[in-house]
């Protein structure tokens, strides 16, 4: 079944998603473009090192950015090369990172809230973008149209 502009519009799945972005980063110390760059990565469910490569032209430099995944362990090996018939080791998106894109699309589609009180990521309101933060996670949870 594909979905068209306008059922994909009318699910709001877009609405909050600079919000839950924003959440998601902050909570699991990811960059923007690593998030959105795991995010490709697990559409394509079994990928390369080139595949990485090809994944980070539209994003910022950063050239620890492969090795920071790996050792954070967002990014694990499937299967290892050998020098014989397998010539590059193919990787998958970690059970950790699975998990945390999930969330973020039930938390798009309304499944989910995002977490309130002490158990934010916000909640000690140590700046004004975290009281705005805050403010926003309320409104969301309010929006019956979500």
């Amino acid at each position: 079944m594909r979905l068209s502009a306008n059922e994909l519009r009318e699910l709001n799945l877009f609405k909050y998603y600079r919000l839950v972005r924003k959440w998601a980063c902050k909570t699991y110390d990811l960059s923007d473009a690593d998030l959105e760059l795991l995010i490709y990565l697990d559409c394509k469910t079994r990928f390369t090192r080139n595949d990485f490569i090809n994944g980070v032209y539209t994003m910022s430099w950063d050239k620890d950015r492969w090795e920071r995944l790996r050792r954070n362990k967002w990014i694990d090996v499937w299967r290892q090369r050998n020098r014989s018939d397998q010539k590059y080791t193919i990787y998958t998106t970690s059970f950790k990172c699975k998990q945390l894109i999930t969330r973020i699309y039930k938390i798009l589609l309304g499944e989910l809230d995002l977490p309130t009180g002490s158990k934010s990521i916000f909640f000690k309101n140590k700046s004004y973008r975290d009281k705005v933060y805050n403010k926003s996670i309320d409104d969301m949870i309010k929006d019956n149209n979500r």
